[in-house]
């Protein structure tokens, strides 16, 4: 199989694909058996069924991160604002179940500052209102995680440009709230 961190990544690789296959909450001797590993070998990586989805919900944090830094690449201020806010949705869209699992599992919470993902808005929303960053920044991830929410629990559907109209609207109140 590899390396140990090959090993790991593999496991987590897995797990996801098992969430996203419909399984609730993947267990290590199921997560073993879709590795082709022995029943043990998960337990070198991961203490518990609780640190296997602490991981995963990470990997999670890891690839919205990731999908946040492209939108935020270019444009003004408040195009790469809306830029996140549509790459946020888009990504509960594409992942709905691990986007559920990384609000439930004990990773670290989103709002730390510490949190690479949330890092990157409140990044953005400082360059747009510098005099209200904590409260502008739980709006703008309210609105997106409450758009996500709608659309993967509520059964609401939007088209992306409402998405876009929606964040471009909000996004603006901000920017004139600041001046």
């Amino acid at each position: 199989m590899g390396s140990p961190a090959h090993l790991r990544d593999t496991l987590l690789d897995h797990a996801i694909a098992m969430l996203e296959g419909g399984e609730a909450e993947p267990g290590i001797r199921a997560l073993a058996r879709a590795a082709g590993v022995s029943a043990m070998a998960p337990y070198r990586h991961f203490a518990d069924k609780a640190a296997l989805l602490a991981a995963v919900a990470e990997r999670g944090f890891a690839m919205l991160h990731a999908a946040l830094a492209q939108a935020d690449a270019h444009g003004s201020d408040a195009e790469r604002l809306v830029a996140q806010g549509q790459a946020y949705v888009a990504f509960a869209l594409a992942h709905p179940a691990l986007f559920r699992s990384m609000f439930v599992c004990g990773a670290p919470a989103p709002e730390q500052p510490d949190a690479p993902a949330f890092a990157i808005l409140t990044q953005r929303v400082a360059a747009l209102a510098p005099a209200a960053v904590p409260e502008a920044t739980l709006g703008c991830w309210a609105i997106v995680h409450g758009l996500a929410t709608l659309a993967l629990d509520g059964g609401v559907t939007f088209t992306p440009d409402q998405v876009r109209a929606v964040l471009t609207l909000h996004v603006a109140g901000i920017a004139g709230a600041a001046r």
